[in-house]
């Protein structure tokens, strides 16, 4: 006799199979972490059930499908918002999660993300995170199942010094998880843009070794495609295609900037995509083409990011959402109706991730994770039963993710009547307002100060805690030439450089000033040989004089890897200042002591003759002082007088006669 664990019977049943079959009133049978038997009517009478579910007034439906998230960022939600993506993600973002980022961190985050989306009616998502191996732990301790990407970078991450230890983590954790019944590892190699050719080609062959898919960021951002022309001459999409990356089973979050070429690389590749919107709408990304994707062949999924830029993992939200914006931003009420919109958020979205034949339709011999949603609530009221699918769109535009009643995955209950049986809800939310206290304080200590922010976004080191200097304005360039070619001193070094300079000026002058600067150095012709951009930061006050000869604290330095616009908004000055100009450096040793000299010439603002430089940096403060009366001294023979030495900076001069 054909017996199941559970039947739901009396349901309006959304198989989503391959036929969008719709029962106004069915049945689904399951059987351990699978489904047995869906069907229209009353279940056969000979279908015996260890429990019966009465669904009379409900749907139900596959559980929903989040393509794309970062589930462990649920502790950073709210964190930084209304900023453009470089800068919530370079400037804040990431320097909490050097600061906070651990196995414990992680395993709560992922938890609080589970109860979430548990609520939701999700069964499956595909993660991207750092201790990936925390949150495969954390997932399956909830009953969730998940396609859980093992982060790699090019950069040193919280749980790797390195990208070669990233990929070793990576293939650890695929080779430990492979055969696990809810979890899929991978790799997943975060972007283009934070990553490498040779990264590339590594997660990609890791992938195809254990037969994994990989998981990746591509085309989010106009900046980064239009960077990638610039620098390679190609879109971002043929340009990962050359480095092997499609030759695995990808997973592309975002795509909000792809051609119609791009698109047939995609399908011909098998890759999925996974749609945004919520995020790319927040981080001003744009509206990803995705009605021409589907046109194209493109399997797309619909994901809502990490909650720290969503803010939330609501997939109805996100279905109604999607549907939405293709029909503005074409202009089409037709685009991307109601029924397609639930398929990318289900069967759709579970192909996308290369699972397809395990969940995302009620079919039988796929596993038991389900949704019941009630219908019937007063903003689905009322119904019309003439279209036996409009069903599509009560759940795509009316119904809350506060209306589904019950979850199912593997076959196994994770809520019932709207209690969750597998994670303890309250306990997880004081947990993470511990977390939320604790980083409130980092930031807050962090933006009273502008060199802590420096350090925070990387690279930041100190240079001699001590600099002296004396500057100059010279008539001519002559003497200092004439000396510099003789015998008195001896050159160590010699360069030009063309240099452009935006300084930050800050409300408080103890924070000091911030220095951009993009120096190109050139060689003997005149030509550009190489460009180097790098932050200096200055401390305000000088500390004493030695007659002409001007001490000050430490600048700290670090390259200037993003842009101007990032910096303005990261850093919030108060004004700016901007100087250009023509260098001449020679490192040259004088009486046996080492020291810089510039001769600049000023192109902006634009100023009559020369500025003469001389300056040496030193641990020591006795030492500052002891090499301030041989600067004295060098300054004279190099053609300089006391009289015209100037303690204002170059942008201190602007504006100034």
């Amino acid at each position: 006799m054909p017996t199941c664990d559970t039947l739901l019977e009396h349901a309006i049943v959304i198989t989503m199979d391959g036929d969008l079959v719709v029962h106004p009133s069915g049945y689904v049978a399951t059987r351990g972490s699978d489904i047995v038997a869906v069907g229209a009517g009353p279940a056969p009478p000979d279908l015996v059930a260890a429990e019966r579910l009465d669904c009379t007034g409900l749907a139900v439906m596959p559980g929903l499908v989040n393509a794309h998230t970062h589930a462990a960022m649920t502790l950073l939600r709210g964190i930084a918002d209304d900023l453009r993506l470089d800068v919530w993600l370079q400037g804040y973002i990431m320097p909490v999660e050097r600061e906070f980022v651990s196995p414990d961190f992680v395993r709560l985050g992922t938890s609080l993300a589970c109860a979430e989306m548990i609520r939701s009616g999700v069964t499956l998502f595909a993660d991207m995170y750092y201790f990936e191996e925390t949150v495969a732990e954390a997932t399956a301790e909830a009953g969730l199942r998940a396609l859980c990407g093992q982060t790699v970078l090019k950069f040193p991450s919280p749980d790797a010094t390195s990208y070669e230890d990233s990929l070793a983590r990576a293939r650890e954790f695929i080779a430990t998880w492979k055969d696990h019944p809810l979890i899929v590892p991978a790799p997943a190699p975060h972007a283009p843009y934070t990553c490498t050719a040779e990264i590339l080609r590594a997660a990609a062959d890791l992938a195809v070794e254990f037969d994994v898919p990989i998981h990746t960021h591509l085309s989010e951002t106009l900046f980064e495609v239009e960077q990638w022309r610039r620098d390679y001459g190609m879109p971002v999409i043929p340009w990962v295609k050359k480095q092997g990356l499609l030759d695995a089973k990808v997973l592309a979050a975002h795509c909000v900037h792809i051609d119609e070429g791009e698109m047939r690389t995609l399908k011909h590749a098998h890759a999925g995509v996974a749609h945004n919107p919520s995020s790319n709408l927040k981080l001003g990304s744009g509206i990803a083409p995705v009605v021409k994707m589907l046109e194209a062949g493109v399997t797309v999924g619909i994901g809502t990011d990490g909650p720290a830029s969503n803010n939330d993992l609501d997939m109805f939200e996100e279905m109604r959402l999607a549907a939405l914006l293709q029909k503005g931003s074409t202009g089409d009420p037709t685009a991307l109706p109601a029924r397609d919109a639930l398929l990318m958020a289900t069967r759709q979205g579970a192909e996308a991730l290369h699972l397809g034949h395990l969940t995302g339709s009620l079919v039988p011999g796929r596993r038991a994770d389900l949704a019941v949603v009630d219908v019937s609530a007063v903003h689905n009221t009322p119904t019309f039963d003439r279209d036996p699918h409009a069903i599509y769109a009560r759940l795509v535009y009316a119904t809350k993710s506060s209306d589904v009643r019950d979850v199912m995955c593997h076959g196994r209950w994770l809520m019932r009547d709207r209690a969750l049986l597998t994670l303890d809800e309250p306990a997880l939310m004081e947990a993470a307002r511990g977390y939320a206290r604790r980083t409130d304080t980092f930031l807050i200590e962090r933006e009273g100060s502008v060199l802590s922010k420096l350090v925070a976004i990387g690279g930041a080191v100190e240079q001699e805690s001590f600099e002296v200097q004396v500057k100059a304005r010279v008539h001519a360039e002559a003497p200092a030439l004439e000396f510099l070619a003789g015998p008195e001193v001896t050159i160590l070094k010699a360069t030009r450089y063309h240099q452009y300079d935006t300084w930050f000026f800050f409300a408080d002058p103890q924070q000091g000033r911030l220095r951009i600067r993009e120096e190109e150095l050139l060689d003997a012709q005149g030509g550009i040989a190489s460009v180097r951009a790098r932050l200096t930061l200055t401390g305000q006050a000088q500390v004493a004089e030695f007659g002409n000869v001007l001490l000050f604290r430490s600048r700290f330095l670090a390259p200037a890897t993003h842009t101007r616009r990032f910096y303005r908004e990261y850093f919030k000055p108060v004004e700016e200042r901007d100087v250009e100009k023509d260098r001449r450096r020679w490192l040259v040793a004088y009486r046996g002591v080492e020291f810089y000299v510039h001769l600049d010439h000023l192109r902006h603002p634009a100023v009559d003759g020369y500025f003469l430089e001389v300056k040496s940096r030193t641990w020591s403060r006795r030492d500052a002082e002891d090499k301030a009366a041989l600067i004295t001294e060098l300054m004279s023979r190099l053609g300089a007088s006391p009289d015209d030495t100037i303690s204002d900076g170059y942008v201190d001069f602007t504006g100034k006669e």
